[in-house]
This record gives C-alpha cells, structure tokens and sequence, in this order.
C-alpha cells in the first residue's frame, strides 16, 4: 500500500481573536483533514514563531502583519495565503508578488452582509424610517407623516451606485425585486456592462443631481480620496440621503458635517473619516444622521459564511485547484 499523501504545513496568522470566532474547534476537523496545522497556534505577529520555514499555506485574517521581504525570507516554502476577510491590502505587499504567491480572498462572502445592509439603508432613507420612528416616539401618537414628508416611499425612486465593486454588484442584484431607477458610476464600466446588472451608467455629477438615494461603493485609492467633497456633496437634491457602507475617505467630512448640519440631506454612515468619529462631532445627534461603528461587514453568525469560504479555497489549493476567489496584483490597484 502506497503511504498517504502528506498534508502541507500551514498556519494560522492573524488575531487571536478573530481565529477563535472564525475557526472555532466544530471546524478545524474539517481543516486538519487536509492541511498540517497546529489548531492552537496563532501569529499575532512572526517574531518567535516555530516552525515558519515549512508553512507552505498562510490562512490569514484581521490583524495578520505585514508579510514583507523580512518575514517571507523565514517562510521559503510559502506558496499560498487564504485570507478569511475582505481586503488583503492590510498584509499582502509587493513582495508576496515578487515571489509569486497565491493569493485567496473571502470579500465576495463579506459582501453579502454589508449589501443586505445597504439594501435595508435604501429601503428605510426613502420610507424616512428613522426620522418618523423618533417624532412617533416624541409625539406618542399620529402625526401626518405625509405632510412632513411629501413624497415619502419607495416606488419608482433613484437609487445611485458608486463603484461596480463586488458589494455594489451585490447591491445591484439586491436591488432588481424592487421599483427604482437604478443609476451606476465606474470609470472602468460601460454602458453595456452596466446595463447587464440593471442599471444605466452615467456621471458621477450628474447621478448626485437626480438620485434619493445615493450609496457608496468605491475603493480608498489616491484618486477617490474625498470623492464627495465640498462641491459634490451641494449637487445632493434637498431631501437626498447618501449611504456609506464604503471606505469613510470617500467623503470629505468636514463638508459632510456642515450639510447635514443644515437639515438639506440625511446620511446614513457605517464608516467614517476617522473611524472613529471625534466625541465633540455633530454628526452623532443630528436627527437626520445615522452612524454605526462598521457592523455592516460580517459579524456573530454572519462570519460562518467567511469561514466556508476560506476552508473551500484551503481545499481546492490542496487539490492542486485554481482559487475560486484569487487576488491578482492588477486587480488589487483598483479594489478595496
């Protein structure tokens, strides 16, 4: 009988808390069935970790460091990182290119959540949820909530996209059950493309002028820093919301602050610049903002489906299958 084939050496890399919510014992049966891994150990950092230079397989998370030229040149058999979490930007560098590793992301799974987020944001902005829950429980009985919102619903409203990133995509199919006019702005799309997830391309000036509802989905590069500023933020129509579930850079907001401060557009933000807000910020009472601490991404139960994810992609890497989900160099100059 021909012995068993050996399993490659692989580790977990990020904090430790994280690998406990994500790879708690019910699931790393499923992954000692294919990989040689210590369940218990976990590289918060790679200074006096044993055993690196026979890690062939990185499974890696929030607060994995850096691997640059110094830590890779310890780990001369890595071929592979599985990252159980969205960006790899955090981790990933040049040098993981330079020695050509496989690189494996769970964003699409995280998607999910934060575009199920973004639809509920649409749905209660145009239905002033919100703003009528606080003046219902002020007033402790009717008001006509037609008078203070005219125009108040859902149907055949405009609903503006920022970036065709995999959550906007997400947002798009959400998106299609329902009665609005579906506007998208990406400088790599055209036309056709946009018109094949439902939504008509078009300016980023010109969606802001026309949209009820305007949700942001463009990565924090160079060029998007502060996308709304100032001036694109006063295109808003009266009564708009804007929807942040993107990078709090996007926005410049300091002007953001002083728009909402005049009551002429809500805003609905689960990131900021910074993150976290000042504790002097407006933007926490304004009756016309709402903020969440980045709970939009994948949290509790949620996190089980970034868990399948990476698993799926431990085993096809170990059955000499291409990633379902890779990260290419390319790709990673225009993502999140």
């Amino acid at each position: 009988m021909s012995p068993a084939p050996s399993r490659p050496r692989a580790l977990f890399a990020m904090g430790r808390r994280h690998r406990d919510a994500l790879f708690p014992p019910t699931v790393t049966d499923r992954l000692t069935r294919h990989v040689d891994i210590d369940p218990l150990v976990v590289a918060e950092s790679f200074h006096r970790v044993p055993g690196l230079a026979a890690v062939e397989i990185l499974i890696t998370s929030w607060g994995c460091p850096p691997l640059d030229d110094a830590v890779l040149d310890r780990m001369p058999a890595l071929k592979a990182v599985v990252h159980a979490a969205g960006s790899v930007k955090h981790h990933v560098t040049e040098a993981c290119w330079d020695r050509g590793l496989l690189i494996s992301t769970a964003a699409a799974a995280n998607a999910v959540p934060v575009a199920e987020y973004t639809l509920a944001a649409i749905l209660f902005a145009n239905k002033r949820v919100l703003e009528i829950g606080g003046l219902y429980r002020e007033h402790r009985g009717a008001l006509d909530w037609a008078a203070h919102y005219p125009g108040l619903g859902n149907y055949r409203r405009t609903v503006g996209l920022v970036g065709a990133s995999l959550v906007g995509r997400r947002v798009l199919e959400l998106l299609r059950p329902h009665d609005f006019d579906v506007l998208l702005s990406d400088p790599h799309l055209d036309e056709a493309a946009a018109r094949s997830m439902g939504a008509r391309l078009v300016e980023l000036d010109d969606m802001l002028a026309v949209s009820d509802v305007v949700s942001l989905h463009a990565p924090a590069l160079p060029e998007t820093h502060h996308l709304l500023d100032a001036r694109r933020l006063s295109l808003l129509r009266d009564g708009a919301t804007l929807v942040n579930t993107g990078r709090g850079s996007l926005i410049d907001t300091e002007a953001l602050t002083a728009e909402a401060q005049s009551g002429r557009i809500h805003a609905v933000l689960d990131v900021t610049e910074p993150e976290v807000l000042p504790a002097a910020s407006p933007l926490y009472s304004l009756p016309n903002v709402l903020l969440t601490p980045h709970i939009a991404g994948s949290l509790g139960g949620e996190l089980e489906r970034i868990t399948r994810s990476a698993l799926d992609e431990v085993e096809r890497y170990c059955a000499g299958r291409e990633f379902a989900y890779p990260v290419t160099r390319a790709a990673l100059t225009t993502s999140a």
